[in-house]
């Protein structure tokens, strides 16, 4: 077994973690601010609860 590929995909994987972003100052899909007084920091993980479908 040739070792380029794996050095390949560990290039690959690296550059494709290297791009995230890791900011927390804006939210990642509207890149509004994040302010002290959002209202998601009161959330839960009962807020988010999803019933299966089909009930």
């Amino acid at each position: 077994m040739s070792i380029k590929p794996l050095i390949a995909v560990l290039i690959v994987a690296a550059a494709t973690l290297s791009a995230c972003e890791k900011s927390t100052e804006t939210y990642p899909v509207t890149g509004e601010q994040c302010g002290p007084n959002d209202p998601v920091k009161t959330l839960d993980a009962e807020d988010c609860y999803i019933p299966p479908a089909g009930v």
